[in-house]
């Protein structure tokens, strides 16, 4: 196809395409997805070989969220039936975060849900950071907290953070359907603080909440423009109890076109297949490891993905091979950038996490459920009743995979070995 080999082309170039070969991009036929893949393959490959970064989430604070973004399983009013707990202590993230690097993890991301971190919560998650890197040499860690006051960048980056995640989630057009509690623009705002800090950037988006192709389009340009050193692409998780429970819109070949038009419109920034994948990508997720070049390890803010030695022999069966801590993730060209603004993390850096936002969805890559706000949420792990009947609901729906969606009861928060 002349549209393929054009983009191509202007990805090996680092070239902008135009928003008709964006779209064009998305309108492919079933019949022509193996060439889309294979064509945004040679994209990546061109910039991170065969490699896949690993990166593993820790959700610090679970649940009652005073921000209503409609994806969120830990929203204002969710009904979903998810762990719910106040602040880990720096001891227990840090053991936590040991899990995932033990399991191959290269970066850990922090993630907390709450409108935005106080001072005071600074200071916790700099005391978690610091507790993580003493246990963990070289491990890259990514933040995410909400949105940033003035400062909290920069304390943030002084207590050793490398990278902060606030994803996009969607267009600027159609944000405020998402979510009134807070706008477009703060989120903007807040990616743009990390970069001041010298941070590296994480800004991704939510796929699969009933937007258009035009608004896929738009909030990856919006990222590309941002130049976010990582861009997590969440696939929704319909959790029951929450505003979208019945959005169930992707299909394995959808998730397929819209990583392959992340990888074109931002060639050389690290694609992290985030929250959602296992629901969505199903048997076909080694398949979009030709196009994206990054993961979460085992399970994600609220939800549970497959099991973390799952996720290595796919990687191996695949043919491809786990990041070293080592090994520089971002191409040459972006780490010296990000090294000459004072990125912690110039040499690796990419970014990571998020808001769910965690496809569940979090700011970090789970599918977005960070970026909002979190009151006392009290206690730790709670026990949830059945969720029988909302399945039952929620399989009414045609091409809806209710069985799919495990709420996470293992791991942070509980007394249960996390899946690493």
């Amino acid at each position: 196809m002349d549209l393929l080999n054009t983009l191509v082309e202007k990805g090996l170039r680092r070239e902008l395409p135009t928003r008709e070969e964006a779209l064009a991009v998305l309108a492919t036929s079933d019949d022509e997805l193996l060439d889309v893949v294979a064509a945004a393959g040679k994209v990546r490959r061109q910039w991170f070989g065969r490699r896949v970064k690993l990166n593993y989430l820790v959700n610090l604070k679970s649940g009652l969220c005073p921000e209503d973004c409609s994806y969120c399983s830990q929203r204002l009013g969710s009904k979903a039936e998810i762990l719910k707990y106040t602040w880990l202590k720096p001891d227990e993230a840090s053991q936590a975060a040991a899990a995932g690097v033990a399991g191959g993890a290269k970066r850990v991301c922090l993630v907390a849900s709450g409108r935005g971190p106080t001072d005071r919560d600074v200071e916790r998650v700099g005391r978690t950071i610091e507790a993580i890197k003493e246990q963990n040499e070289g491990v890259e860690v990514c933040a995410c907290l909400g949105l940033l006051s003035d400062g909290q960048a920069e304390r943030l980056k002084d207590a050793g953070a490398d990278a902060y995640n606030h994803n996009l989630n969607t267009s600027e057009a159609t944000y405020a359907g998402i979510t009134k509690t807070h706008t477009y623009a703060d989120r903007v705002d807040t990616v743009q603080k990390a970069h001041a800090a010298g941070l590296s950037a994480c800004s991704g988006l939510i796929a699969g909440m009933g937007e258009t192709d035009e608004d896929l389009v738009d909030v990856v340009y919006a990222l590309r423009e941002l130049d976010s050193d990582s861009v997590p692409v969440n696939f929704l998780i319909p959790f029951e109890g929450t505003p979208l429970a019945k959005e169930w819109n992707l299909t394995p070949q959808r998730c397929l076109r819209i990583l392959a038009m992340v990888r074109f419109v931002c060639p050389d920034v690290e694609v992290r297949i985030a929250g959602g994948r296992e629901v969505h990508l199903r048997s076909m997720q080694p398949l979009a490891l030709n196009i994206a070049n990054s993961i979460f390890l085992g399970d994600y803010l609220t939800s549970e993905g497959q099991a973390g030695q799952a996720d290595l022999d796919m990687i191996a069966d695949a043919g491809f091979e786990v990041e070293g801590a080592g090994t520089t993730t971002l191409p040459k060209h972006r780490a010296d950038a990000l090294a000459a603004a004072g990125g912690g993390c110039g040499s690796q850096a990419s970014a990571g996490c998020g808001s769910h936002d965690a496809a569940e969805g979090a700011g970090c890559g789970s599918h977005a459920e960070a970026g909002g706000g979190c009151g006392p949420c009290g206690g730790h792990a709670q026990a949830a009743p059945s969720a029988e009947p909302a399945a039952e609901a929620a399989s009414e729906v045609p091409g809806a995979r209710p069985d799919l969606v495990a709420v996470r009861r293992r791991g942070a928060g509980t007394e249960l070995a996390p899946n690493a």
